[in-house]
């Protein structure tokens, strides 16, 4: 099932997408549904469908759920970690130690749903950064307890220079205002069966302009995804509603660092498209 959220009569509502069309689940958001499934002991997709009207209108999807609290991963792509060691000069590697030989994931703290944007908002460049890039990553939305209720299309924006000045300053790299767009719609788990044969693109326009275009697939993808949801749930239970992001496997470089007006567009076949421009912010 193809679920997100609209507005309609004037609220942010859950809907289910099917034919270009939105179907609203009234009184819900797409947060209340994932709860209320849990409660009643059914599927989201089962809920979903139960509650949703059967009147069909033309809405654009907004940001698919207000996450409780938003995670993610880092070096879970070889390309990652490899860009990561050069960029700080790291002889030890010990970014790559992470992506090949630690069984400890990194996991960190992206912030919560203030920091978070849907599709056609902006997304945010740092004020003290002059190298910030966005991050194509598959996001995986959670219920209780770690489990996989489905997936979204995230872009994790960052301030690669401040990461690059000093490890420590990653926090500030990774959480500041409209530093995560999600969208455009979730696809549960139930239809999403392999998360690891998407095909992820970006093209990060200015103006007419194609300053940035790289791809990448999830069968790349170092970790499973389970294994990085145990280490995020490791003595840390992160409420139902929050989303892992699983970390990207494409990597701008600072010759393409985002800029005022630049266009970032992910796509995905199965998602569809997740487009935002950037502001300094």
């Amino acid at each position: 099932m193809r679920i997100g959220q609209i507005r309609w009569n004037n609220e942010i509502t859950a809907a289910v997408f099917e034919n270009g069309h939105a179907r609203p689940v009234p009184g819900h958001t797409l947060l209340d549904l994932i709860v209320r499934s849990e409660v009643e002991n059914t599927t989201l997709s089962q809920l979903a469908t139960s509650l949703a009207s059967q009147q069909r209108v033309q809405a654009n999807p907004i940001i698919p759920i207000k996450p409780v609290e938003v995670w993610a991963c880092g070096c879970t792509y070889e390309m990652s970690a490899s860009f990561r060691d050069a960029e700080h000069g790291t002889r030890e590697g010990f970014y790559a130690y992470v992506f090949d030989k630690a069984h400890r994931p990194e996991v960190f703290f992206k912030g919560t749903a203030r920091v978070c944007v849907g599709p056609g908002k902006n997304i945010g460049i740092r004020s003290d950064s002059k190298f910030t890039a966005p991050e194509p990553e598959l996001g995986v939305v959670l219920g209780s307890k770690g489990s996989v209720v489905g997936y979204t299309l995230a872009n994790d924006v960052s301030a690669w220079d401040i990461e690059k000045e000093n490890p420590l300053y990653l926090p500030q790299s990774k959480v500041y205002t409209a530093c995560c767009a999600l969208g455009p719609v979730i696809i549960t788990a139930d239809e999403l069966k392999d998360p690891y044969k998407l095909e992820i693109r970006l093209v990060v326009k200015r103006g007419d302009k194609t300053t940035f275009e790289g791809s990448t697939s999830t069968s790349k993808l170092g970790r499973k995804i389970e294994l990085l949801i145990e280490y995020l749930m490791m003595s840390n239970p992160v409420p139902a509603g929050s989303v892992l992001l699983t970390g990207t496997g494409i990597i701008v470089t600072e010759v393409s660092a985002l800029a005022p007006g630049d266009v970032c567009t992910i796509s995905v076949p199965e998602f569809g498209e997740l487009s935002n421009p950037c502001v300094i912010v």
